[in-house]
Parts: C-alpha cells; structure tokens; sequence
C-alpha cells in the first residue's frame, strides 16, 4: 500500500499536459539556391569565421570593438536578456512550493462578558481578574501557502513560454550584433570609398588648376580662344564642385559611424588600409538553405516565439480544468515561552481546495486567442526564412554581377585613360578644340569614381552575404547558450 500510495502521488504530480506536441514548420522555400549564382570555388563557412577573422584592417578591428562596448540599442538588448531571464525565473519558482517560517510572540487581554470560570485556569502565565483574562502566547513554524498541485499542465506550460521567450531574446541580440557589425563594416567601407574618390578629385583639381594657369597664357599670347579658356574653367569648376559633394557625404558618413560606434571615434587608432587592401574574405560559402534555420539568429528568434505561443496554447487549455492547490503548516505553540519545545506544543495543519468557474466565457476566448497568436507566430517563423533565404540569394546574385561590372569598368577606364591622352595631343597639335579635351577629361574623372564605386560595393556585398549566412558571432567572447 504505502508503494502504490507513492506511485499514485507521483502521477498525480505528473499530471497531464495540456500542451501541443511542438512540430517545427516545413521549409518554405526551395531547398538549394540558383546554380547560376553559386561561385565554382567554395569557401569556409560564415559561421566557422569569427568578424576578427573576416574583417582583416585593425582600425576596423578597433570600431567594431567599441560599437559592440559602447553601442546603446546594442546595450538595451542585453538588459533584454536579463530581463527575460528574470521572467523566467519568476515562473519556474511557481513550480516548487513556497516554504515560509514563522514566529512570533503575543500577549492579550480578553473581557469574560458571560462572568464564566477561567478558561485557561491554573494557565502558568494566565492572569485571571474577575470577568477578565490575560495570557501570552508563542508560536513557531513553517508553512505552504496554496502551492498549486499542477495536474493539468498550467505551471509547467507557462514556463516553457517563459524560458522560450528568454532564449528568442538571446538570439535577438546576437541578430542586432551582427547587423551592428554589418553597419559598423558599410560606415567604415563608405568612408574609404570616399576619401579615394576625394584624392581623386584632389588630383584632378591640381591637373586642371594647371591646365587652366596654361590656357591663360596661351590667351594672353593669342594662340587659343576665350571659348577654350572658359571651357578650361568649366572643367576646374566641375572638380572643385565635385570635391565639396564628396566632403559632404566623408562628413555625413562619420557621423554615422560615431553614432554606430557610440561615441566620438577614439584617438588614436590603427591607419585605416586602403580600399583595395582590406582583406576582407570574400569566398564564403553559401552552403545550404537548410542551414539558416540554425545558423541565423533572427530566424532561431523567431522559432523560440514560435515555442512560446505553442507553450501558451497549453496553458489556456488547462484553465478549462480545476485549479488545486495546496496549504499546510507545521509548528510549535505555547502560552509559556518555556513551555515551547515541549511534546504537547506540536501544532500542525494540511488541507487542499479546488477553484473551478461554472460560467466563465473567458476561456474559450482566451484559448481562441493564444491559437491565433500561435499563428501569427508561425508565419512569422516562415517569413524569417524566406526573409533569410532573399538575402543571400541577393547577395549571391550581386557577386557574380559585380565582378563583371568591374571588369567592364576596368576595361573602360583604360579606355577613358587612353582617349584623354589622344584628344590631348589632338588639342596641342590644333587637329581639336578643347571642347573634345573637356568630354575626355569628364568622362575618364566619372570612370575612375565608378571604379571605387564599385569595388566599396563588392566588399558591402561580401560584408551582406557574410551576415545573410549568420556569420559575425566571435565563439571566444559571445555568452554561452544555456542548455534547452
């Protein structure tokens, strides 16, 4: 009996669950990306590199260290955790009974308003005066207060919501950090992008303000026309114009990389490398659409939320059944301090009730609710993945494109370099006017741009599909995952 007494108390204990079996949602996108976009030669994986191993320029090193430091969303994100963290220990706690200790000690007068006998007489520390009494009274124990019995499920759904929710937090920051170092990784490229289109502009306002000291002197001396002067003129505009736009947009990019980095960027730092210099990795590989499930945060996010509704769906079903809980105190009393410890001062009570609403509508409802939660959160999990999926596709996409744009480019710059050089010698022989210099000029200033243009470009794709893949995590410095 006391075995099978046991027994029946742990299934009781064990109760039944109300919650769903979790089933993770099927792919929703095709199982391989574009054969057409996927390079010949494949490299290491986006996760298996560390942003200190992607990003190769100590003085983007040193950025991304101190946005990660100093970031403020990033910082929000955290206390997010935390916060989460907090939740879930609060409803995991309810599981367990709250054990409480009492003591006290207390000393009382009555009125005897019947004019009866002592009721305590002879009561050690009892004083009887006339129709009154007066007498102490001490106490010690521990007790449970309503501890609820969770047969149905309630308790141990709402902290499985609870711990999900806490882990899509986890992940949620991970996904901000990465995009951070992605921003980080745009702010600090653009402006390498600018201050060689910059130099460029620099250069070529030299050549033309040299151009232009040449031309009025062959004004002076009658060998050329006013009309090619003002040509001359136009052009040094031109790059003077030029120069003051890219100023502009240098400026404009860092003061968004201080706000990305939390603060004025520190002195002093590591000299930057230039555009073509900084060994970005930019062969990772795409591997498969399978593996963003595990591989991006933001779509383990949104599975954790989908976990958590799941979870919820349970706890709404186990309020359609009684709640039962559980109150019992152990102690001791005395109306003699001395007395306290002695065998007959053993106090003890235990008792249960079940709490169960006939008319309640609310349930249902609610129940209803929850369900639709739980589908919002489903489509949301398969918008991450197709979100995901998009991304690197795009990615992929602009690699290859790129590369032959750069080398059309290439192809054209060389050209553009070329034809300057001959309308220049057609002009100082007087075979062409200076109109055919200034086209050449222009067209060969806007080529070299277009170069550096592209090129920033390619390394903010290799940066984009680095994090499309869920690359940016450093093993060595992120916060272990709690065990599921």
């Amino acid at each position: 009996m006391p075995r099978s007494s046991a027994l029946l108390v742990a299934l009781l204990l064990a109760g039944c669950s109300q919650q769903p079996k979790y089933v993770q949602p099927g792919l929703p996108t095709a199982p391989d990306y574009a054969a057409d976009f996927r390079p010949g030669a494949a490299g290491p994986r986006a996760v298996e590199v560390a942003w200190r191993g992607f990003f190769r320029d100590p003085r983007l090193q040193a950025l991304i260290a101190r946005a990660l430091d100093h970031n403020r969303d990033l910082r929000t994100a955290v206390l997010r955790i935390d916060e989460a963290r907090g939740q879930y220990r609060i409803r995991r706690a309810a599981q367990s009974p709250d054990l409480a200790l009492t003591a006290g000690a207390q000393r009382s007068r009555s009125a005897d308003f019947g004019g009866g006998p002592n009721p305590m007489p002879g009561g050690g520390n009892q004083n009887f005066q006339g129709g009154a009494f007066t007498g102490n009274r001490f106490e010690i124990g521990a007790g449970i207060s309503n501890f609820e019995l969770d047969f149905w499920g309630r308790v141990r759904s709402l902290t499985e919501s609870a711990r999900a929710n806490y882990f899509a937090t986890i992940h949620a920051q991970r996904a901000f950090q990465i995009g951070l170092i992605a921003d980080v990784a745009e702010a600090y490229l653009t402006e390498r992008e600018l201050d060689g289109r910059i130099a460029l502009a620099e250069r070529a306002l030299r050549s033309r303000t040299r151009a232009l000291e040449i031309g009025k002197l062959r004004l002076d001396a009658g060998v050329t026309s006013a009309l090619d002067y003002r040509q001359i003129e136009t052009l040094l505009t031109q790059a003077m114009t030029e120069r003051a736009n890219l100023r502009l947009q240098r400026a404009q990019a860092r003061n968004s990389l201080e706000f990305l980095v939390g603060g004025p960027v520190p002195a002093p730092l590591p000299a930057p490398l230039p555009l073509d210099g900084q060994g970005i990795v930019e062969n990772i590989a795409a591997g498969l659409p399978s593996e963003l499930l595990t591989n991006r945060p933001d779509i383990v996010e949104a599975e954790e939320r989908l976990r958590a509704a799941n979870a919820d769906i349970g706890a709404a079903r186990a309020q359609f059944f009684p709640q039962i809980s559980l109150t019992g105190a152990l102690g001791l009393a005395s109306s003699a301090l001395g007395g306290l410890f002695s065998g007959d001062a053993l106090t003890w009570s235990f008792g249960g009730n079940a709490n169960y609403s006939l008319f309640s509508t609310g349930r249902r409802a609610n129940l209803d609710v929850v369900k639709a939660r739980y589908g919002i959160a489903v489509a949301g999990y398969e918008r991450a993945i197709q979100q995901g999926f998009r991304e690197v596709t795009d990615t992929l996409a602009a690699r290859r494109f790129l590369i032959d744009r750069l080398a059309s480019q290439q192809r054209e710059l060389a050209a553009q370099r070329d034809r300057a050089e001959l309308a220049t010698l057609r002009y100082r022989n007087g075979v062409a006017n200076y109109l055919e210099v200034l086209d050449a000029e222009r067209e060969l200033f806007a080529a070299e741009q277009q170069i550096l243009l592209t090129r920033r470009e390619q390394l903010a794709n290799a940066v984009a599909l680095y994090v499309a893949l869920g690359g940016g995590i450093d093993p060595q410095t992120a916060a272990p995952l709690p065990p599921r």
